[in-house]
């Protein structure tokens, strides 16, 4: 069998997972966050434009649904789990701990990794996700935890290392958790077909032109939050 590897779409991917592999440096080597970042937010771009680039061109294969799922767990499942590591390790304690018990709190976001990992082999066996997702997406949980890590170094806010340890543990638990969230897949441009979907696009909008960079993780938890909604709705 002949295997096409570098196409179109293979080569956005690859982008994707380069974006990761420089936010993951940035962190690390250079202790930019802010650059993270901005490597974080390239690849959801990427990721969002090889999909289409896929649909556009008919170059659907096995082999770029398994190189996308392998970007994306670096760019959206490593990157964020090393970004938010480092972030703790530069903020102080809320009870004053030091020593082993400090540097425990600094891998507590690791867990953003494993639980990345397990939603996207999730993804790619399950049909019910074509239309929309079971858990928050890894872009989405990446994005959240690079956005605040990002106002945190450009403004020099400080949090206490507990509370980022808690939003680490959550936004991991989001990950896997059972809850429908729709997805930005237009069938069509037309408004009864899309309603919640332009609303929520129109707010965003909003909310950045108000609220700068501050809207980002903002948006990411209003997603959250009207997702969950609607879910609890569509249950009862």
């Amino acid at each position: 069998m002949k295997i096409k590897l570098f196409t179109i779409p293979n080569c956005i991917t690859l982008a994707n997972l380069l974006c990761g592999i420089g936010s993951i440096i940035s962190a690390l080597v250079y202790n930019d966050l802010q650059m993270a970042f901005l490597f974080v937010i390239a690849a959801a771009v990427c990721d969002f434009f090889d999909g289409f680039a896929a649909r556009l061109l008919k170059q659907y294969s096995a082999l770029g649904v398994q190189l996308d799922s392998l970007a994306d767990m670096v760019s959206f499942g490593v990157a964020p789990a090393i970004v938010m590591s480092v972030l703790c390790g530069a903020m102080p304690s809320a009870f004053a701990l030091e020593g082993v018990w400090a540097e425990v709190l600094c891998y507590i976001p690791l867990i953003i990794a494993p639980l990345s990992a397990l939603r996207l082999a999730k993804f790619n066996i399950d049909e019910t996700q074509r239309e929309e997702f079971e858990g928050l997406p890894t872009p989405g949980a990446a994005i959240l935890c690079l956005s605040v890590a990002a106002v945190c170094e450009m403004y020099g806010i400080v949090v206490d290392v507990e509370w980022l340890c808690l939003l680490s543990v959550l936004t991991a638990a989001m990950l896997v958790s059972p809850i429908r969230m729709f997805s930005f897949k237009f069938k069509s441009w037309r408004w009864a077909d899309n309603k919640l979907r332009y609303i929520f696009l129109v707010t965003c909008i909003l909310a950045i032109l108000l609220l700068r960079v501050y809207a980002i993780p903002v948006i990411i938890v209003l997603y959250i939050a009207i997702s969950t909604i609607r879910w609890i709705i569509q249950k009862r």
